[in-house]
């Protein structure tokens, strides 16, 4: 029996978790439900942006939903991003990011690719000072264990997909210590599993480049936390945007489903939030860690089947109750 722990968070986090817990519930109708509390909410309440209590819950049920975190654009004292210290803190080592050409919300078709990110450390480190006046240090943290988690498991992702082309995107030319670290480990990784005719690599600016040009050129992308931030928000635009976008916070005996989109606080409340990309992250923690495929192609063709059945989708005019409701009617 599988046990889900939703954490809301803040902004809309409440409406899209219960969208995608109801998709959830059609799929799996014994899932076991937890709620525990995290987030810029949070902190203000207790002092605590991720309290020791959701950490436990955490960790009992080996799985969770996170809704929307809400961070200040400038320094708070004793606040850092809940789902940093929830990727850390649960070792949530490596991030799925997969962005696939959908009826009428993309603007290609043919589009199928998965970014695989580190997801730990890198600029996320949280090493951060200020030296001397004017003078701001943020430290890039690499290391050799976070890149062998992230190999791994791209080599069973890449098993499981059949990968045609596994691309490399680092910046180890600016960058020799850090990112050379992060492509040799990955490389050796790689071979080993019979995986070196398909692997190729890009500098990051290339990489960005040709994913805004021909994102079809692309199947499976390994890179350090900050790049694959980056890249995968930047391909997310060819999957309909961040509100379609899901990910998961992939670890050892855990992972944390996530839409991508932020805390919307305009919205919130309205009932007019889109809760597709929440829905497709629970589909992927259905198929990446509970093991669950026929489940995670079920929420996923619904997904297909309703948004090919609308003649348009205007998302500021839907409500989150309809866009579910469309879901739930699609599943088969």
């Amino acid at each position: 029996m599988q046990r889900l722990c939703v954490i809301p968070g803040d902004g809309i986090g409440s409406e899209v978790t219960e969208a995608a817990v109801t998709v959830l519930q059609a799929v799996l109708p014994q899932l076991v439900l937890e709620e525990a509390d995290a987030g810029w909410g949070c902190f203000q309440r207790t002092g605590e942006a991720v309290p020791q209590a959701t950490l436990e819950t955490m960790k009992r049920c080996g799985a969770g939903l996170f809704g929307a975190v809400q961070s200040p654009m400038h320094a708070v004292a004793g606040y850092r991003s809940a789902i940093v210290t929830l990727r850390q803190r649960l070792q949530l080592t490596v991030n799925v990011r997969p962005v696939r050409s959908r009826p009428l919300v993309s603007p290609k078709r043919g589009v199928d690719l998965l970014i695989l990110r580190e997801n730990s450390e890198c600029l996320y480190s949280g090493r951060e000072r200020l030296d001397r006046d004017g003078v701001a240090v943020a430290e890039r943290v690499i290391t050799r264990d976070a890149c062998l988690a992230l190999a791994e498991r791209a080599v069973k992702v890449a098993k499981e997909r059949g990968a045609w082309r596994i691309t490399l995107v680092h910046k180890a030319n600016v960058l020799p210590l850090t990112c050379g670290l992060f492509r040799d480990t990955c490389k050796a990784v790689l071979a080993d599993a019979g995986f070196a005719p398909i692997v190729d690599e890009r500098l990051v600016d290339v990489a960005a480049l040709q994913l805004a040009e021909a994102p079809e050129r692309f199947d499976l992308i390994l890179t350090t936390n900050l790049f694959g931030d980056i890249l995968s928000d930047l391909a997310a635009h060819w999957a309909g945007g961040l509100g379609l976008a899901p990910s998961l916070n992939w670890g050892n005996g855990c992972a944390l489903a996530e839409p991508v989109h932020g805390s919307a606080p305009d919205i919130a409340g309205t009932g007019r939030a889109n809760p597709l990309a929440a829905i497709l992250s629970a589909a992927l923690l259905l198929r990446h860690h509970w093991g669950l495929n026929d489940e995670a192609e079920r929420i996923e063709q619904a997904v297909e089947r309703f948004l090919g059945k609308e003649r348009r989708v205007d998302f500021a005019g839907q409500t989150t109750r309809k866009i579910t409701l469309g879901v739930l009617a699609a599943l088969e």
